[in-house]
């Protein structure tokens, strides 16, 4: 039940984008289009996901034995930097076709702010391994909806008539604010949730 938590809580209600306002960059950058959203959102579930537990085991089997936590932020942006090249490299060489797909979207997710900040959350929450890949997960799963129905947004207001003082990146701004507001209306679920499957 504390997994389902964590799903529902970590997609809806402390959403990455509308709710920490982490990786906001590709979250503006990258939304104009529907597949280009998509193939965004795949590639940093997968480094997120492969990040949050490449750093879990360096925190704890490293940082803490040796007394280095102080090095935290720097050790995981190294972390997150090298395992982006590796799967890079690898993918070039395994599957050129997913190289192809997500090879633009990469080098992107070294300065997502958001895989850094799932690394250190799940070390702040004092999670286990099983419930920090599953944040991870959920939190990726939470972008790339973001992410997804702002792009569908986006590709709406293409074609609606928008006032001239409002057209570029002034209509997308209130746009994402209007989103982030109705991804508040979450807000309490999974304190309910809580009481009702008697986990307070």
């Amino acid at each position: 039940m504390e997994y389902l938590l964590i799903f529902i809580s970590a997609i809806f209600v402390n959403n990455i984008v509308l709710a920490q306002f982490l990786g906001i960059c590709p979250f503006l950058g990258v939304s104009k289009k529907i597949d280009t959203s998509l193939g965004m959102s795949a590639a940093v579930a997968f480094v997120m996901v492969l990040a949050t537990l490449v750093t879990w085991l360096v925190q704890i089997y490293v940082l803490n034995v040796f007394h280095l936590e102080y090095l935290q932020t720097i050790v995981f942006i190294l972390v997150i930097a090298s395992l982006v090249q590796m799967v890079e490299i690898i993918l070039k060489k395994v599957s050129p076709a997913l190289y192809q797909a997500l090879g633009i979207f990469l080098p992107l997710i070294t300065t997502n702010c958001a895989v850094l900040g799932v690394a250190i959350l799940v070390i702040q929450k004092e999670m286990d391994l099983g419930q920090s890949i599953m944040y991870a997960f959920s939190t990726a799963l939470g972008f790339g909806l973001a992410l997804t129905v702002f792009a569908g947004i986006r590709e709406q207001l293409e074609l609606a008539n928008i006032p001239k003082g409002m057209r570029g990146m002034a209509i997308v701004l209130v746009s994402a604010g209007l989103l982030s507001l109705a991804f508040m209306g979450f807000s309490g679920v999974d304190g309910g949730l809580r009481k009702v499957f008697g986990l307070e």
